[in-house]
């Protein structure tokens, strides 16, 4: 091999191995961390769980507030309204202070968290950015009317098209976002908003088995609900309710709740098993949780279910729609089907020779999704790693593993050099 073709070949993985060193999700409250003035807006970040939710994505940035901005803002509302204004500045683009000098035309729209909330009618979800004579940009809601009410002072930290931070003057305002009502009061009919999601049978099952109070009493530290709905009571291979105890039904459930706040953000990046209402003793009625793309499923060790829709966020309490009744295995036994499916014929020797029998991995694929454990479908699964970074999720191949692989074929390119 030439020596121009060997340095060409070096020089093409070397650089390959800085993308590398670069590849690695971020995490905002560290980075915040050694930023005193910005201690309260991290504060909040945690409080709200929307850190979670900046840890799950790429290509985004956050408009921070110093204290004195922050205080004036938190001192006079409830958290789950700070939590919609927060949300609003959280770009889904990423902005450095050269591309804020380069915007097209002067001004654009950019999407925010709130938008994909679901709570922001219109073009409420959207930041107008204005650059303004003299070197600065405006900030302001997308709303028709509205002022840009926030500048740009300076920035705080670039991963480069991965995350940028940027400090503001002042919060953005979009018309409502502060008026939202407290978590109480939307809590007040609960079961109506579980009726008008679709899950009336889950809503007169709480109120005849008495469980709505005990969701009720969690509400105050934090409560996240999982509503099936009616189609998944209807669904094949859904037990005879009836013919459980009351005791059972009970705890069947308080498996759909936690007693936390638990938002989608906070399920992605989620990597340990979560205790339910349910739970009384290490393991038992507890929950896992994998991502496919931006999607969230729940495993319970006997199927698996979907997180579908967002029924209510309102910091501390959450409610989802999932399209299947979760079944605890302590009530109705582990998945039939274990993945990876057994080799078709038994094997009667304690060790088999890999030379002489095949492996039960190698002789079956994967089962289907439908049979389901946690041990079949952890939470830091390949598939789910995979499908969850090719969505931004934060997640996927390891920058060690890439950078493991790049150095092999470094190390392959420089033998062959001197071999030849």
């Amino acid at each position: 091999m030439a020596a121009s073709q060997t340095f060409s070949l070096l020089a093409f993985t070397f650089s390959l191995l800085a993308v590398a060193s670069t590849v690695s999700s971020h995490n905002i409250t560290q980075i915040l961390a050694d930023s005193p003035d910005y201690s309260s807006f991290n504060s909040y970040l945690s409080q709200t769980k929307l850190a979670d939710e900046i840890n799950s994505r790429t290509t985004i940035t956050v408009l921070v507030l110093n204290n004195g901005a922050m205080s004036a803002l938190a001192g006079k509302h409830p958290l789950s309204v700070i939590k919609s204004a927060l949300s609003l500045l959280v770009l889904l683009d990423y902005y450095d202070p050269l591309k804020l000098h380069k915007i097209s035309k002067g001004t654009t729209l950019s999407t925010t968290l709130y938008q994909t909330t679901g709570n922001a009618p219109g073009n409420l979800g959207f930041v107008n950015i204005t650059d303004l004579k003299g070197g600065k940009v405006g900030f302001g809601s997308a709303a028709s009317g509205s002022k840009l009410d926030s500048s740009y002072t300076k920035s705080v930290k670039q991963i480069p098209y991965n995350i940028s931070i940027l400090e503001i003057d002042a919060p953005i305002i979009a018309p409502g976002i502060l008026t939202a009502p407290a978590p109480s009061a939307a809590l007040s009919n609960i079961t109506g908003l579980l009726e008008k999601a679709g899950c009336k049978t889950f809503a007169n099952l709480l109120v005849s088995s008495g469980v709505l109070k005990t969701y009720e009493s969690a509400v105050e530290k934090g409560l996240t609900v999982f509503a099936p709905s009616d189609e998944a009571f209807k669904a094949e291979g859904v037990p005879d309710l009836t013919k459980l105890t009351q005791a059972e039904v009970v705890s069947l459930l308080e498996y759909h709740a936690l007693a936390e706040y638990k938002p989608k953000g906070s399920l992605k990046t989620n990597k340990n098993n979560i205790s339910t209402l349910a739970t009384n003793g290490a393991g038992k009625f507890d929950l896992t949780t994998s991502t496919s793309g931006d999607e969230v499923i729940l495993h319970t060790g006997v199927a698996p279910s979907r997180l579908a829709d967002t029924v209510l966020d309102a910091t501390p309490v959450v409610i989802f729609t999932v399209d299947n009744v979760l079944l605890p295995a302590e009530l109705f036994g582990k998945s039939k089907s274990p993945s990876p499916a057994p080799a078709p014929e038994p094997v009667t020797a304690p060790t088999p020779s890999p030379a002489d029998v095949p492996s039960p991995t190698a002789a079956s694929p994967p089962a289907p999704p439908t049979d389901d454990s946690p041990e079949s479908a952890p939470s830091d699964s390949p598939t789910g790693s995979a499908n969850s970074k090719s969505a931004n999720a934060a997640v996927g191949m390891s920058t060690p593993s890439l950078f493991t692989a790049l150095v092999t074929i470094a190390a392959v390119v420089v033998s062959v050099s001197l071999c030849s």
